[in-house]
């Protein structure tokens, strides 16, 4: 580091030579800024006024059970902060002994139970048996600090969204792909070979993409980008006489499921950069998932019609024609399993398209307590204004108090909600880390 200042900055090389980088030193400076981050964070944690909790719980490199704690709570002035911890659990992990950790650290943050309004989590039977899960231990808890609050359970959007792709039933289509894409990566004079073939044609790509069942977005990129190279492929796979273990690219049935499976494919990965991104809010999401139920129904008809209008690959295929019925059922599953998973959001969704549209809902159809100040709210051109001026959370924070009290307090429950577990694999810690140890937490934290 000295010569890299002696190089940056000369005039202060000698300051950097009397900084001491012992590791005693280093270890003693990073936990003084853990410190000052954690009492920071606990000062902002007692003025929530709302908060919730996304959980997730894997193993890391070493098989040591790691459980992800993302806190996301909301004070009065409609201030959102949001933060994550990490536990790691040596033996087992029953729903007794996450519940144990996850108390540790709201009781550590004095974040009171009674103030919790949602938790999400990846839908794993210790976070949510009925009986002794997680979240039953959760409800308890809240129970008897407040009878009267509910905790809303949700599952992670994002992963529920993946998940839903199963019932398609494609796995004669995937695992073909996969194999001819490891087949030319994998090995590196092959893969040199092929970039160099897709050269010498002037092929539209340079490559091929793998795919990673950790990356949920690369199976749809990657078939994307296999179609739109199946002849280059096909003319490769000839000059290496390896066509032969690879029959399903000249079987027409075959390639009429794999032009389905990319058109779909890349309208479920639409949907997924929809829901990824900071700034949304739970009801933006939800929203999206809706509207895509909507277009499957749609797809279902139209295809059903012999009209690929959405669906372009499968298209340019004349045998399509002969497996409307087919894929018209695949369409039909695909959208009762969203219907089926995302269930769980119905019955919060009066609420988030009240927060979220306050001037064109019914005040009639509305919460009693909440009848009288959506009339002020709709009645008044200023805030009718500032309403489609400011973001939505500043929109809530300039409501006067005194006169919109239960308006606020329902905005700042729905605002506090996890939209999903997406900002824990964004910040999930080095799989090597062990958060047994103290430095290693502050490190995560840091």
């Amino acid at each position: 580091m000295v010569e890299t200042a002696g190089i940056l900055c000369p005039e202060s090389k000698d300051k950097f030579e009397k900084i001491s980088l012992s590791r005693r030193t280093v270890t003693r400076r990073v936990e003084l800024i853990d410190e000052d981050i954690t009492s920071g964070l606990n000062k902002k944690a007692e003025s929530f006024t709302s908060y919730a909790l996304a959980l997730d719980e894997s193993n890391n490199v070493k098989d040591t059970a790691q459980l992800l704690i993302f806190i996301r709570g909301i004070n009065d002035t409609f201030e959102i902060t949001e933060f994550l911890t990490m536990e790691s659990l040596k033996g087992q992990t029953r729903g007794e002994d996450l519940f144990d950790r996850v108390s540790a650290v709201i009781e550590n943050m004095k974040l009171p139970w009674s103030k919790l309004v949602n938790v999400t989590t990846d839908g794993s039977p210790n976070l949510t048996g009925k009986n002794v899960g997680l979240l039953r231990r959760i409800q308890n808890k809240v129970k008897d600090e407040n009878p009267d609050q509910d905790v809303i359970f949700l599952h992670c959007i994002i992963h529920q969204e993946y998940l839903c792709k199963s019932v398609l039933q494609l796995n004669h289509v995937v695992n073909p792909v996969v194999k001819l894409v490891n087949f030319i990566r994998a090995r590196g004079l092959q893969h040199r070979q092929f970039i160099a073939f897709l050269e010498e044609t002037d092929a539209d790509h340079q490559d091929l993409l793998y795919h990673s069942c950790v990356r949920w977005l690369s199976l749809g990129k990657v078939f994307q980008r296999v179609w739109e190279l199946k002849e280059e492929i096909g003319v490769f796979l000839e000059r290496l006489g390896k066509a032969h273990e690879f029959p399903e690219l000249s079987n027409k049935s075959w390639m009429c499921d794999f032009a389905f499976a990319t058109d779909v494919f890349s309208h479920l990965n639409e949907l997924n950069m929809k829901l990824q991104g900071k700034d949304q809010f739970v009801h933006d999401m939800y929203t999206n998932v809706k509207a895509f139920k909507s277009k499957l129904a749609l797809f279902s008809r139209q295809i059903l019609n012999k009209s690929f209008t959405h669906f372009p690959t499968l298209a340019t295929l004349k045998e399509a024609r002969a497996k409307v019925k087919k894929y018209s059922e695949s369409l039909d599953a695909l959208h009762g399993e969203f219907c089926r998973r995302f269930s769980d959001f119905d019955k919060i969704d009066k609420s988030l398209q009240l927060v979220a549209c306050p001037l064109s809902q019914d005040p009639e159809t509305a919460p009693e307590e909440l009848q009288l100040e959506l009339i002020d709210l709709q009645s008044d051109p200023v805030l009718k204004e500032k309403f489609n001026s400011l973001k939505l959370n500043d929109f809530y924070a300039s409501l006067n108090a005194a006169a919109f009290p239960n308006l606020r307090r329902t905005a700042q429950t729905m605002l506090a909600h996890q939209q999903s577990q997406s900002q824990i694999q964004v910040n999930r810690p080095t799989p090597q880390i062990h958060s047994e140890n103290r430095h290693s937490k502050a490190n995560s934290r840091l």
